[in-house]
């Protein structure tokens, strides 16, 4: 197995980071060296943004420094767009997630690994005809979800949101998802593939979004009862970090059911496929940004 390919030798990738990130940053710092790129990771916590520095400070700093490709995820929605468009700096733009609006790397590999575990090494050009998603959780405040129900869909799979009405988006009614509210019933509609999405506490005012985290876990939780419900077949994802005992049981994130590892495995190789298209200009003109809808 190749470990390392020369295909980005010389050039500098920066993961350009305002949140904080364990399997994203890592996944794209591994993909980048493994093609031999240099990287510079990017924290905003003890640099000068905790001084107030602007992002055109910053970018305009990176450019300086010869930044070929930027990977930056911003607690605010379209940071990626407006750096990607602006005249700040020429590198590519990569959105590692960009406020509640979406994660578009992690809709590819969450894509990615679903094909690999239904078809394996005959993947390759399959779409999802007829797959049934279900993503379960926080899907306001989640980019995750976003990304995922559009290229999802895209891909010809049926998905399926569920959640207290609390935690859904206005607007949801325009996705091209069904809605639900109970774990259950979705649960015997016997899915292919259940999403299980963590609860975001730090986007979350003093407002309370559900009764407290017993009852969240009692009612929308894949606890070992409903895990016990689906199908051997069915896929159960995670895209991280977990709570474990909350959202989902240790049962089910470690059982031969899950992808939750797949996924992180399989995100490495397909941030190396974003940056090397980014970077290559293989048929693709100039470095542009995967800024929201995952093409």
């Amino acid at each position: 197995e190749v470990k390392k390919l020369p295909t980005l030798r010389g050039r500098t990738v920066v993961n350009l980071f305002f949140e904080d990130s364990t399997r994203t940053r890592i996944s794209f710092e591994a993909a980048a060296k493994r093609l031999s790129a240099d990287v510079i990771n990017f924290s905003a916590k003890g640099s000068s943004v905790s001084k107030g520095e602007s992002l055109k400070d910053t970018a305009q700093t990176l450019a300086a420094i010869g930044a070929d490709a930027v990977v930056i995820r911003h607690p605010s929605s379209g940071a990626p767009q407006v750096l990607a468009h602006s005249d700040w700096i020429g590198a590519g733009i990569i959105n590692a997630g960009d406020g509640t609006h979406e994660h578009p790397t992690q809709g590819l590999l969450d894509a990615f690994t679903i094909r690999r575990r239904l078809h394996g090494t005959a993947a390759r050009g399959r779409g999802l005809d007829g797959i049934r998603v279900t993503i379960v959780g926080d899907i306001l405040h989640s980019r995750v979800a976003r990304s995922n129900v559009w290229l999802l869909t895209s891909l010809g799979a049926s998905v399926t949101v569920v959640a207290p009405a609390t935690l859904l988006p206005i607007g949801i009614g325009a996705w091209p998802a069904t809605v639900g509210y109970d774990l259950d019933d979705a649960i015997a509609d016997s899915p292919d593939v259940v999403m299980m999405l963590r609860i975001q506490a730090e986007r979350m005012s003093a407002a309370s979004f559900f009764p407290n985290a017993r009852e969240y876990s009692r009612v929308w939780g894949l606890d070992n009862a409903r895990f016990g419900r689906l199908a051997p077949a069915t896929m159960v994802m995670h895209p991280g970090p977990m709570n474990r005992g909350l959202e989902i049981s240790s049962r089910a994130a470690d059982s031969g059911q899950s992808t939750v590892l797949d996924q992180v495995a399989n995100g490495v190789s397909v941030r190396m496929a974003v940056l090397y298209l980014v970077l290559s200009g293989n048929g693709l003109g100039s470095p542009t940004a995967s800024d929201g809808r995952t093409k």
